[in-house]
């Protein structure tokens, strides 16, 4: 049975795999993360120093994109489906849904199960 991942375990199986492009990521663990962005964007916005909202986005950016392409491998789908997100409104509808689809709940070519227990 998979466990759902909490906020603070989200960010550190962020961090602790932050250029990993290899294996599978939970839903809870993918959502929580883009929680977190979304908050620590939020912040920078309300400080409104450019510098920091810059410097916060790069440090963010491979984190994300690793998370990204786990989050894809954990449904059966190729990494390389994130540049569907290049076109727009119609990529972004598939990936949305396609994001917020569960784990498959059997082992696949890009690895066991996430968090099962």
């Amino acid at each position: 049975m998979q466990y759902q991942v909490n906020f603070v375990q989200a960010i550190q199986l962020a961090f602790s795999n932050y250029v990993n492009f290899n294996g599978r990521a939970s839903r809870s663990e993918f959502w929580w993360w883009v929680l977190f962005t979304f908050l620590v964007g939020l912040v920078c916005g309300v400080i409104g120093n450019q510098w920091l909202t810059s410097a916060v986005n790069l440090a963010l950016l491979l984190p994300n994109l690793g998370l990204n392409v786990r989050r894809l491998h954990d449904i059966g789908k190729s990494g390389w489906w994130l540049f569907l997100g290049l076109l727009p409104i119609v990529g972004w509808i598939i990936l949305i849904v396609w994001l917020c689809k569960p784990s498959d709940m059997q082992d696949n070519q890009y690895g066991p199960v996430p968090h099962c227990a």
